[in-house]
């Protein structure tokens, strides 16, 4: 039986979503396990994690696709169960396949979502030709769908999620299979719609996009939240830093491998056609001197060597690999943004 809790329990009053210790569980296997976290008004949220963590079904519950097993989620002030019809009329949603309708055109298919939101004519014939010139889809703008690769099906669906001007947008892996170009394009109009006052969860497989849209990351693995914050503040979790190490030669990479992972915390990570191997390590220069002296007393010949600030893809791959990262101090409000 589906167990409700009451929502004054926990909502913000500038929360447009929030989910609740949501469970939801098929079968033997559990997808979510007391997820719990807060959107706000007008900012854009990045939820990450591994392939089978549980995002996309946490996105089908927060859009009313699925129903929740215990907890709740409420979006824009309403109740995804309960208020699931209304909630629908006022949601965009592009999820991780093309829901287009192969039959119509493109420009068809955009001014359709426009009647089903009861826009006037006029309006939705504007707002689709806006949209296709943005995604550069004018040229096949009167072409069957049918027709299309399966990169602009992508971008036709992205469109549909922008035409009628939805207060919450949510985007599930939306930039997947798409060109650079197009990717910032679309960047672009995530951008113009927060600006305008939407509220976007995204959920993305790519860090750069992630810390290029987020005002806030939560990261979810194995059905859980392990951590959420700005892009700095999860790099920061990961120990601070990077020792970085380029060998001179290839044929060493599992050999420098093996030494750094007694310098750091966690998996080595091994680059062989830049023959760089790195580590998350607390910073200083005795550990950088140390580095140095067991390279040449293995004998193995270095190109360069150093500590550098973690990337958010290095951050994620400590906080999901059950890693537990180094002790530091909270970082600075300057180091804490994107």
């Amino acid at each position: 039986m589906l167990k409700r809790t009451p929502f004054d329990q926990g909502d913000k009053q500038n929360s447009m979503i929030t989910a609740h210790e949501v469970d939801k569980r098929f079968g033997k296997i559990c997808a979510l396990d007391g997820v719990s976290f807060e959107v706000e008004r007008g900012t854009v949220v990045g939820l990450l994690g591994p392939n089978g963590a549980g995002k996309s079904t946490l996105i089908r519950i927060l859009t009313t696709l699925l129903k929740p097993d215990s907890g709740y989620v409420r979006v824009a002030g309403l109740d995804a169960v309960s208020d699931g019809k209304r909630l629908r009329s006022i949601i965009g949603l592009a999820g991780q396949s093309a829901a287009v309708d192969e039959l119509l055109t493109g420009r068809e298919n955009l001014e359709l979502i426009g009647l089903w939101y009861h826009m006037p004519k006029k309006e939705y014939r504007r707002r689709a030709q806006e949209t296709l010139e943005r995604l550069s889809l004018v040229g096949e703008a009167d072409r069957q769908v049918k027709t299309y690769s399966g990169g602009m099906r992508r971008r036709l669906d992205l469109g549909a999620s922008f035409i009628a001007d939805s207060p919450v947008l949510f985007l599930d892996e939306p930039t997947t299979g798409l060109d650079p170009r197009t990717r910032n394009e679309l960047w672009q109009l995530v951008e113009e719609r927060v600006a305008a006052g939407a509220t976007v969860l995204l959920t993305t497989q790519y860090m750069e996009e992630a810390e290029h849209l987020a005002d806030k990351i939560v990261v979810i693995d194995k059905g859980k939240v392990i951590v959420e914050g700005t892009s700095g503040e999860l790099k920061a979790k990961t120990g601070g830093a990077i020792l970085e190490a380029r060998v001179v030669h290839a044929a060493d990479i599992s050999r420098a491998s093996l030494l750094m992972a007694s310098l750091g915390r966690g998996e080595p990570r091994s680059d062989i056609d830049q023959r760089k191997v790195s580590i998350p390590a607390r910073e200083g220069a005795e550990l950088l001197l140390e580095a140095g002296r067991m390279f040449q007393e293995a004998g193995i010949s270095l190109e360069d060597i150093g500590i550098r600030r973690p990337t958010l893809d290095e951050a994620f791959l400590v906080l999901t690999s059950g890693t537990q990262p180094l002790d530091i101090a909270k970082p600075s409000n300057q180091e804490a943004t994107r």
